[in-house]
């Protein structure tokens, strides 16, 4: 379990980094981190830290498939998380 946490700890650093990352690349108009990229990291667990990410740097934030679809990849993970723990 603790190693799950680091984990998840871990991943959601890296997403809310490559937010950060990418609004600097984009205001420097130098090479950019693929969406594909920011969704994967967010469907792998990053999602919260991706969405913080968002809110934070407002980056993204005008591009529904973000605006809507990063939380929605958080609650959908929280309610897979919470079935985990209930039928574990």
């Amino acid at each position: 379990m603790e190693y799950l946490f680091i984990y998840f700890l871990v991943i959601n650093l890296i997403g809310f980094g490559m937010m950060y990352s990418d609004k600097k690349r984009a205001i420097k108009k130098k090479y950019r981190i693929p969406e594909k990229t920011l969704f994967l990291v967010a469907l792998v667990g990053g999602s919260l830290g991706t969405t913080l990410g968002m809110e934070t740097f407002r980056h993204k934030t005008k591009h529904w498939y973000f605006k809507w679809g990063m939380p929605a990849i958080f609650v959908l993970q929280i309610i897979i998380l919470g079935l985990v723990m209930k039928y574990k």
